[in-house]
């Protein structure tokens, strides 16, 4: 088989990718290496990725149609991992046309290339944004999640429903992947965990929004890989129990799921920073904020149904989770000081 990675040069996405070729699958990675964040990062994971004989890498954006349909002639995709999205809740409010390229009409030439070329499974990222407005914890995949509070989330929601009509009308198995705040070696840039670490090094004050009265279902990347990993190979069937009088978010009477994969078990903001500060050896400086535009205060994932058909939970501890990025965070920058004085 051979294996289409959107996004492979992103964080999960280059995860994703070396635990695949690890199975024996080849990988074709795409990415457009766009500078929403620091570009050189990406060009790093995909560097490590390139020197395996079971990748190949492709410059290029899902948002041209042309692109996908190159690939799916030239390399015989056989399934396709669709990472590739423009990320960012806060972004969206002030950057929307990123968000309706990327995720939109990026996502709009996945799925025609995928039923073009029959492709039997496609996987894609989802957001934990979709439950936008919601309040009942865990969230669940069977609850409605129709009053997203960014576009960013809007756009996620958005590419479930495209997802749904492609597996009604043309049989695509399609599965969506609701990620719960992923962190980890190789992380983004723009997320807290990593912008807490690069600040609390440096003596800056870190920004805690809402005065700290956050909860995020931290989710560590090696599991969120499993997740993604195990659920690709089961393209999802049609539910024969689905009742059209109680229609069931989560799954459909056509080839289509919805999955949360997500740690179970939401951490207070306070604690997390408790935390980094702990792996760091160094106390850090709090600067309190008001709640930030498009924010959500807490995320719990129901995960019952990603446990009942995969058996699989989300096994790694909040303290090896970040003493492992820490790790990482210095020994990459310490050696990226190393190249820029030569």
């Amino acid at each position: 088989m051979t294996i289409l990675v959107t996004g492979a040069a992103g964080f999960v996405g280059y995860h994703v990718s070396e635990r695949l070729m690890r199975d024996g699958f080849d990988v074709v990675g795409l990415d457009n290496f766009n500078d929403y964040y620091d570009v050189q990062l990406k060009r790093d994971r995909f560097g490590k990725l390139l020197g395996n004989d079971r990748f190949v890498g492709v410059e290029g954006d899902v948002a041209e149609f042309e692109t996908l349909n190159r690939l799916f002639q030239n390399y015989g995709i056989t399934s396709v991992i669709h990472l590739a999205a423009q990320a960012g809740v806060r972004y969206s409010i002030t950057n929307p046309f990123a968000y309706l390229e990327s995720n939109l009409t990026g996502f709009g030439n996945v799925l025609e290339a995928c039923r073009r070329f029959e492709i039997r499974h496609l996987l894609y990222a989802s957001s934990s944004s979709v439950y936008g407005a919601n309040v009942t914890m865990p969230f669940s995949v069977h609850d409605s999640v129709d009053h997203p509070v960014s576009l960013y989330a809007a756009t996620k929601k958005a590419n479930e429903l495209m997802a749904h009509t492609y597996s009604h009308l043309y049989g695509l198995p399609t599965t969506g992947l609701r990620f719960f705040t992923v962190y980890g070696p190789w992380g983004r840039p723009d997320m807290a965990y990593f912008s807490f670490t690069r600040d609390i090094e440096n003596g800056v004050p870190i920004k805690v929004f809402n005065e700290g009265r956050m909860q995020r279902d931290f989710t560590y990347v090696d599991d969120i890989v499993e997740g993604v990993v195990r659920l690709h190979g089961r393209p999802p069937q049609p539910d024969p129990a689905w009742d059209r009088e109680r229609p069931d978010p989560g799954s459909s009477y056509a080839p289509y799921r919805v999955y949360n994969i997500g740690n179970n078990k939401p951490v207070a903001l306070m604690q997390f920073i408790r935390t980094i500060e702990q792996k760091l050896g160094i106390e850090a400086k709090l600067q309190f904020m008001p709640m930030q535009p498009g924010d959500v205060e807490a995320t719990f994932a129901n995960i019952d149904t990603l446990q009942r058909e995969i058996g699989f939970k989300p096994v790694t501890a909040l303290e090896d989770g970040i003493g492992n990025f820490v790790d990482w965070y210095r020994d990459y920058y310490a050696s990226r000081k190393v190249i820029s004085l030569h």
